[in-house]
């Protein structure tokens, strides 16, 4: 496609969560960018309901973040695996105040408001045209120099590429259900105020605090079929009224939606072909058991965002972009493996192998946080962890947060006697990030504009090594 063709330096199919966020990352970089989707509104129903700190961040990184707390609970508390007998197996920590990410560690949300805030922040931006109702059916039409599928998990784009299906092993239907509770009733009330998984084989369930909506406050719960359930009939009132009922009854809540979905763990092999890429759900699927499915679109995006930046306003190779996959598909693997090993632990429905299970944590609740794995290979020094991980926002000394400092840059952090009259357009912080490099014995770090780690140092000559192993300048 010659360059007199071409209308925008990037297309990205679909304005869901995933494709909005990216559109908003590369606006912010002055990339020009259309943005299509078949709809004209957004689906009006919730869907994904969590997502964490470093997610959080993200939204900081396009200039959200304020907007998407303010429709937004932050919640300080974790996740409880209960058993039937309300024993608390396992719990996913929750953070009390800022997290490592300068941000509180879980957000729970209503959907279409954080799709709200994402498109009203592309208005900001005279390079992105957002086209809602137009069906992309042919990828020819585009006339981009990228193309990103951000079009789901029935994704066109993924079609062209010919990407090859990894299935993991979990495919089971649920039913999801999500009531507005009435906030006098005393029901309501003694609802816990934290996640639980109920890991009871009779009925195995989920039930999310989301938070406050307009006619009441919004509860989840994620109901599992079981055999004999017939899941055309399972979503009326008169079948899963009474599966809940140890909690709530019709005179506590409205109904809000009911439908079947399966939870599926999927990636994909091929995230790109020539122009074409994907992101979020067209090349990985996540069980919801770590509240990490949208979350892992986000981080495509991020990771995304400045590689096109950098190759599209840096004069870089396109061949940093052959780092996206191999960066991000074993990251997204790491939560996926965790989400289908913590659904096995509450889809247990084989009474035996349940009270086999619950005698494991006899000793005691066990405690897990989210994992912070380490990108594969990629645009990285080739060296173990903290290599390759991303790296916590301190508030530096003026008060501000420290990527508010960098934008969207490399930075260099760490003892100010090693980044003295270095010689790098990347942004320099002395001693910020010191605690951090002290827990992992080494005094400097560089970062990406995603904020993961490309290379540690422990001497001046070992950073300016880094330094000049960086594949590209700043945008």
């Amino acid at each position: 496609m010659g360059s007199a063709e071409l209308l925008s330096d990037v297309a990205i199919v679909g304005c869901g969560p995933v494709g909005a966020l990216l559109a908003n990352l590369l606006g912010a970089s002055g990339l020009a960018v259309e943005i299509f989707d078949r709809e004209r509104e957004i689906y009006p129903l919730p869907r994904a309901v969590h997502f964490d700190g470093e997610v959080m961040r993200i939204f900081q990184a396009a200039g959200l973040a304020e907007a998407v707390a303010a429709t937004a609970r932050a919640s300080s508390r974790g996740m409880h695996f209960v058993n039937a007998e309300d024993r608390t197996l396992m719990v996913r920590r929750g953070i009390d105040g800022p997290g490592p990410h300068g941000w509180a560690g879980n957000w729970y949300f209503h959907q279409p408001e954080l799709e709200r805030v994402l498109r009203e922040g592309l208005t900001r931006f005279s390079n992105v045209r957002v086209r809602l109702g137009h069906e992309v059916t042919s990828v020819d039409d585009l006339k981009a120099r990228y193309v990103v599928g951000c079009d789901g998990a029935r994704s066109l784009v993924r079609r062209v590429i010919g990407s090859r299906r990894v299935d993991l092993g979990l495919h089971q239907p649920w039913l999801v259900v999500d009531l507005l509770c009435d906030p006098a009733s005393s029901r309501v009330a003694a609802l816990p105020d934290y996640s639980v998984q109920l890991c009871d084989p009779v009925r195995p369930m989920t039930i999310v605090n989301v938070g406050k909506a307009p006619g009441g406050l919004r509860r989840r719960w994620e109901i599992m079929l079981m055999p004999g359930d017939d899941p055309d009939r399972v979503a009326e009132p008169d079948l899963f009224w009474p599966m809940i009922a140890r909690w709530l009854g019709p005179a506590d809540a409205q109904l809000e939606r009911a439908a079947v979905y399966t939870f599926h763990s999927v990636v994909q092999e091929g995230w790109r072909k020539g122009r074409l890429l994907l992101a979020g759900d067209s090349c990985h699927q996540t069980p919801p058991f770590l509240g990490q499915g949208m979350c892992a679109g986000m981080r495509d995006a991020a990771n995304l965002a400045w590689k096109l930046a950098a190759i599209t306003k840096g004069g870089v190779s396109s061949t940093l972009l052959d780092t996206y996959e191999s960066e991000r598909l074993p990251h997204v693997r790491t939560f996926i493996d965790l989400a289908v090993r913590l659904g096995a632990v509450l889809q247990e429905t084989d009474p035996e192998a349940a009270r086999a299970r619950d005698a494991r944590f006899a000793a005691g609740a066990e405690m897990f946080d989210y994992p912070q794995p380490q990108l594969g290979p990629g645009c990285r020094a080739d060296d173990a962890p903290p290599v390759g991980t991303i790296f916590p926002q301190p508030r530096l000394a003026d008060g501000r947060l420290m990527d508010e400092a960098i934008g969207q840059r490399f930075a260099v952090v760490g003892d100010a006697a090693l980044l003295e009259n270095l010689q790098t357009d990347a942004v320099l912080l002395p001693e910020v990030g010191l605690d951090w490099l002290a827990g992992h014995k080494k005094r400097a770090a560089v970062l990406r504009p995603d904020r993961y780690v490309f290379a540690v140092a422990n001497d001046r000559a070992e950073l300016v090594d880094a330094i000049a192993a960086l594949p590209v300048r700043p945008v």
